[in-house]
């Protein structure tokens, strides 16, 4: 087997960043990976087994020298919402179906690596993934509020159902449970903020800055821990805990691979696999981008569908490229994926001896981590700029936010890409059309409308800013005729296709019905600036024959100059 360009390529001054990096990640994943199990609904070992095989598979397959995959918000919740929709109670069921629904992932992954499907993240825009990730983020926290003040809230419900449990539900929430929670809040926020300011103005090591800055969690769960253990608070005080977390490594096992239970899961695992991939690839850029690196989006979906095959395998469920983690690992000098080969290793470890000591973890702890992880996903700045710079997209992605935060994730991420292709078809289908005339006594042709241009009251000379497929064919059409039959003094018509890269099979017939037209009413039809893709396709074609190759001009100018002498 090959071994991976940055393995063999590895230079013995890269360890030290990559032991400082695995090991301040390890200490954020431990108690984040159990939070985010609690999250999906499934016991904590199966989201620390999803934290050890799956990061080697990563770093063996995956193009990004500092993503850090593993369990991670949105992939629990839309786990967790798949098992409540398919009405699964019995834990054991849970946890099978989530392995399949782990390896479903995984091949979908794969398949589209090999069907070179990579693009297909790009039907979503900026603005509807923001609105879907803010709204996610929201579900989110909302979710952990019973866990935070000891209230009992069934899972899956709609936002609005959720906070009228928890209206109705305050008065009965539990004191003591709701103080682990704020001082587990207050713990992460000083560790945030605080403490780092206060170690920065003491001038202490940069790496001692942000391994501190980042052991938030393991203080919350160590001091949470101790506490309810110390006092007896789960006996005495009714608090939630963990409870006993099997120690060892995870067996390798084959998932439920019964066909009733996969076509069920289908649907839910390919819009897991399409956000797990759009979230991994968009972190992967932007951390690639400010060291000059590249990312290969097959060898994404490759690195990707294995880790979540390893994870399913190996007792786990969906997994992808966490954005908390992965700016963690690359802030703290990650330069090579054996980062993350050394964080699995430390996961590993804790779970060969460590998990006895989060028996006593409260969850209300773990609710806490994951609200203050959450919270930063919430994006107002794209709103306001979306508003003030295409109210289209703002509402694209309002619309989006409120689909998921009313309905649920699944409608939401399909309501926001059916959105985000018919703002695309309706834009495309009324295309920018200018008129164009000559700047001066230059070669240069611009629009009428924006430019002191001269034009020839014989010469009608449009540019196109679009390419030409089926939405938009009839409106070109009647653009074209109702501008000749406004002008009995053209004679001449120049299409200018310096802007169409594609002219599809309804476009040409459009522009044959248009050739039509304009001959009957003694009108002459003439191209330029004709792209070589497309000049290729139409070279054999009728249409082009009938316009005939001499009506074709390399430039506007020549084909202006040349029809002001048949004038």
């Amino acid at each position: 087997m090959l071994l991976p360009d940055w393995l063999k390529n590895y230079k013995k001054d890269q360890l030290g960043g990559d032991l400082i990096a695995g090991i301040i990640v390890a200490v954020v994943l431990v108690p984040q990976s159990m939070a985010y199990g609690l999250l999906a609904g499934l016991p904590p070992e199966v989201a620390l087994y999803s934290s050890v095989l799956p990061l080697l598979l990563y770093a063996l397959f995956g193009s990004s020298r500092a993503l850090a995959v593993g369990p991670v918000g949105l992939m629990s919740l839309m786990t967790g919402a798949t098992l409540v929709e398919l009405e699964i109670s019995n834990i054991n069921d849970m946890v099978s179906t989530a392995h399949t629904l782990a390896l479903l992932v995984g091949l979908i992954l794969i398949t589209m690596r090999f069907a070179k499907l990579g693009a297909v993240t790009n039907f979503l825009s900026h603005p509807v993934i923001s609105g879907f990730v803010s709204a996610s983020a929201i579900i989110i926290a909302l979710s952990q509020l019973k866990h935070m003040l000891g209230v009992d809230i069934p899972r899956g419900l709609p936002v609005h159902d959720t906070l009228y449990y928890l209206t109705t539900q305050f008065s009965q929430s539990d004191l003591i449970t709701s103080m682990l929670a704020v001082i587990s809040l207050l713990l992460l926020w000083c560790f945030k903020v605080p403490v780092v300011t206060l170690l920065e103005r003491n001038n202490l090591p940069l790496g001692l800055v942000q391994f501190v800055s980042k052991s938030g969690p393991l203080a919350a769960v160590a001091i949470s821990t101790f506490s309810v253990s110390y006092w007896q608070l789960n006996e005495l005080q009714q608090v939630s805990i963990i409870g006993n977390i099997p120690a060892g490594l995870p067996s390798l096992i084959v998932p439920n691979l019964d066909p009733t239970l996969i076509k069920q899961l289908l649907p839910n695992a390919l819009l897991i696999a399409l956000i797990g991939y759009l979230e991994s690839v968009s972190i992967a850029k932007s951390m690639a981008n400010q060291k000059r690196q590249k990312i290969n989006s097959d060898k994404e979906l490759l690195g990707l569908g294995a880790a979540n095959i390893a994870s399913a395998v190996s007792g786990g469920y969906p997994v992808a490229g966490g954005f908390g983690r992965s700016m963690v690992n690359f802030s703290s000098g990650a330069n090579t994926p054996l980062a993350s080969v050394i964080t699995a290793g430390l996961v590993g470890l804790t779970l060969l001896s460590l998990t006895p000591l989060f028996f006593f973890l409260p969850k209300a702890a773990l609710g806490a981590i994951i609200v203050m992880a959450v919270i930063p996903l919430i994006d107002l700045h794209t709103l306001k700029h979306a508003w003030d710079y295409d109210k289209t997209d703002a509402a694209a992605m309002m619309v989006t936010f409120f689909t998921v935060l009313i309905v649920d994730v699944e409608t939401g991420i399909v309501a926001g890409m059916v959105l985000s292709i018919g703002l695309y078809l309706h834009r495309s289908s009324q295309p920018h059309i200018a008129i164009v005339g000559r700047v001066d006594n230059t070669e240069h042709y611009r629009n009428i409308d924006r430019h002191q241009v001269r034009t020839d009251e014989h010469i009608l000379a449009l540019r196109v800013d679009e390419n030409l497929y089926f939405a938009n064919t009839n409106y070109l059409e009647d653009t074209i005729m109702q501008l000749v039959a406004d002008n009995k003094k053209i004679n001449h018509v120049v299409l200018i296709c310096s802007s169409i890269s594609v002219i599809d099979s309804s476009a040409l017939k459009s522009l044959d019905d248009i050739l039509y037209g304009l001959e009957k009413a003694g009108l002459t039809l003439s191209l330029a600036e004709i792209k070589g893709p497309v000049m290729d396709k139409l070279r054999h074609t009728a249409f082009l024959q009938k316009v005939g190759l001499d009506n074709v001009f390399l430039s506007t100018h020549q084909a202006i100059q040349h029809l002001q002498k048949l004038s």
